[in-house]
């Protein structure tokens, strides 16, 4: 197992940085040639049908599942390690404490019931 190139302060040295940006430029990059291809199946698909409807909507529907999936699960991991990076080097934002409750406030008191008046005579 390699020795963790992070400094004892909690952050990246100029390598890691380096090394992180060309993470997410080559993930992006393969999520995006991964949706073209993608795209292109689905348009040489729909071309070579010549016109079936029901079967274009199918392959149309594949096509936007499968990019939508592939670019939301890219976002979706790159999204959790950012998290867990940010955490291991003490970046993580804090956390407030709970606040504390206070006690409910005490009921009303109930007036007693007035005394019955004499009528006057």
């Amino acid at each position: 197992m390699a020795a963790s190139h992070y400094t004892v302060g909690g952050t990246m040295s100029g390598t890691e940085v380096e090394l992180e940006q060309d993470k997410a430029k080559y993930g992006l990059l393969a999520v995006s040639v991964s949706n073209v291809a993608i795209v292109v199946v689905a348009v040489v698909g729909v071309w070579r049908l010549h016109g079936d409807t029901s079967v274009i909507v199918g392959i149309l529907t594949a096509a936007f599942t499968a990019v939508s999936s592939m670019t939301t699960a890219y976002l979706g991991i790159k999204a959790v390690s950012n998290t867990a990076r940010s955490m291991t080097l003490g970046n993580a934002p804090v956390q407030q404490a709970a606040p504390v409750p206070t006690p409910p406030a005490p009921a009303p008191a109930v007036p007693s019931p007035a005394a019955p008046v004499e009528p006057l005579s």
